[in-house]
């Protein structure tokens, strides 16, 4: 009984000392895509769009860095998006673009992404956003007292 007595206090605070060494971490950190391609632009706004009316915007990047580039991938959230592009290689210094289509399927607001992928694990995510107008069911009813007044040929 008194070895248990005296083992509970030892295990005890070789739990609690052990609690309190500095957890060693490996955090690899992620490539950093802004050191190989330019963005020309990461947010695009494409102001007020009518609803239903398909648009589209190009996307430039520039590669920035001594080796080529290629696109491996470029990836959509929902199927209301469209991307053109081609994978490459792209020699350094060289500007490329994605297409990318929106269906105009918003009434309001809207914003949406894409995310780019490059060989040797790069990334970049580009968002777009606009507000979608749609037009009213019924135009305005002719004005006769107007029609009256245009001249008879």
């Amino acid at each position: 009984m008194k070895r248990i007595l005296i083992l509970l206090p030892a295990i005890f605070a070789v739990v609690v000392l052990r609690a309190q060494a500095p957890a060693v971490t490996t955090q690899q950190t992620a490539p950093d895509v802004s050191k190989v391609v330019d963005f020309k632009e990461t947010d695009h706004d494409f102001g007020n769009i009518v609803y239903g009316k398909p648009v589209e915007f190009d996307l430039y990047m520039k590669n920035i860095s001594p080796d080529s580039v290629k696109i491996e991938n470029v990836s959509v959230v929902c199927g209301c998006t469209t991307p053109k592009w081609q994978a490459g290689p792209y020699a350094p210094g060289e500007t490329f673009k994605v297409t990318v289509g929106f269906s105009g399927n918003a009434n309001g607001p809207f914003s949406k992404q894409i995310t780019v992928f490059f060989a040797g694990g790069l990334s970049k995510v580009i968002r777009f956003h606009g507000q979608g107008i749609k037009p009213p069911d019924n135009p305005a009813p002719a004005n006769a007292p107007v029609q009256q007044l245009k001249p008879v040929n």
